[in-house]
């Protein structure tokens, strides 16, 4: 028995080590160099425990935000962790008391700022900037469009949705502290004011920061990421090389490729088109006030929801030219998104509801096969479309 033991001893030491051997981006400090660097420079430090599950959640997050900060020698923040086992002494000085606690200290300051929000990228990065001073605190709600500076355009939570419904857009989802978006910066105004006299394209910028509900419902992961979006709905990812010249060269080819007409054998261009749209608790009501919405919440545990979910995206892929037709999902166990799921009644998973602008009318109880879902939103539309 005591064999044993040590056996899954000796196995947990060795998947924390090789956990630890991953984290090539974020500092390590310790007692020792905890009090002479940290007050150097602005720093956002994760207190943690190798055993802690949560710390081991966050973990691949921690690293995705250290590797887009710690990277930069131009920096304004230094991404790093301190293991409460082994220096004890500095969590019991900054009042760690639970696993992982993450704190925000100023350049030459002792005491740290307690992060309290959701650890997801996009919570993390904008408690960041709201560190750093750059988010504007009063803004205004405005839902008007912004005329383009030298041909582009920066959107918000408010404009995002109507400026991209409809036409062509190359869209740049960025955070102001991020070292790769201010290199980028000049070369994606270049792109914008090279393009400002073509019709047919819109070169846009987005702040991650301050519009965090439009970038989670295209699943920004890291900064800067830039999109192609076509009626609304994104259709390819930008992963070349970040120069003016083949930026330019991208746009040409994409709208090349979208303003020729589609016949059967380009349906496999389909693949990267995101045919079904997440939307939060934060986009809700603007995501459903137009045309037909058939939404389904559920939640990633639920085996009925993993059988359907390739099932939702055909779904979606034969109403994609379709722009009075919205095939949406809404994770239930986010917490953007609890109150939202509470308001529309959802009590199981997955709950399959139909709206019309912006009116919840039917719930889907039927077959959940292709053929079966596709006929019970046409009649819908069949019906919404002779009011």
């Amino acid at each position: 028995m005591m064999r044993v033991f040590i056996l899954i001893c000796v196995s947990l030491l060795i998947q924390l080590a090789s956990t630890h051997d991953e984290d090539v981006h974020t500092v390590q400090y310790n007692e020792e160099t905890f009090p002479t660097e940290v007050p150097k420079k602005n720093h956002f430090i994760m207190f943690y425990a190798p055993w802690c599950g949560h710390c081991q959640r966050l973990a691949p997050t921690w690293e995705t935000l250290a590797e887009m900060l710690n990277e930069e020698e131009d920096s304004r923040v230094k991404i790093a962790k301190v293991d409460c086992t082994t220096d004890s002494s500095i969590c019991s000085e900054h009042d760690v008391t639970g696993y992982p606690t993450l704190k925000f200290f100023k350049a030459g300051e002792n005491n740290g700022i307690k992060f309290r929000g959701t650890r997801d990228l996009p919570s993390l990065t904008a408690f960041i900037n709201e560190q750093l001073g750059s988010i504007p605190k009063d803004a205004e709600l405005d839902t008007t469009i912004p005329d383009p500076v030298n041909g582009l355009i920066e959107l918000t939570d408010a404009t995002f949705n109507d400026h991209v419904a409809k036409g062509y857009h190359f869209v740049k989802f960025y955070a102001p502290w991020c070292g790769h978006c201010q290199k980028l910066a000049p070369t994606w105004d270049e792109l914008a004011k090279s393009n400002s006299h073509d019709t047919l394209v819109n070169i846009a910028k987005v702040d991650c920061t301050q519009y965090r509900s439009v970038c989670e419902q295209f699943d920004i992961k890291g900064y800067p990421t830039l999109l192609w979006i076509e009626n609304g709905k994104k259709i390819d990812k930008y992963s070349g090389a970040r120069t003016h010249e083949e930026l330019k060269e991208y746009v040409a080819k994409m709208l090349q490729k979208s303003t020729e007409k589609v016949d059967e054998s380009d349906e496999a261009v389909n693949d990267n088109i995101q045919s079904v749209l997440n939307l939060t608790g934060e986009t809700f009501e603007h995501g459903i006030e137009k045309g037909v919405t058939f939404i389904k919440f559920f939640a990633p545990w639920c085996g009925h929801c993993k059988r359907l979910a390739p099932t939702w995206e055909d779904l979606g892929k034969k109403f994609i030219d379709n722009p009075n037709v919205h095939i949406v999902k809404v994770d239930c166990t986010l917490s953007t998104n609890k109150q939202l799921c509470d308001d529309q009644e959802v009590d199981g998973f997955p709950t399959l509801l139909l709206y019309k602008n912006g009116q919840k009318i039917d719930e889907y109880n039927g077959s959940r096969t292709l053929d079966d879902l596709h006929d019970f939103v046409v009649e819908r539309l069949q019906s919404h479309d002779e009011l």
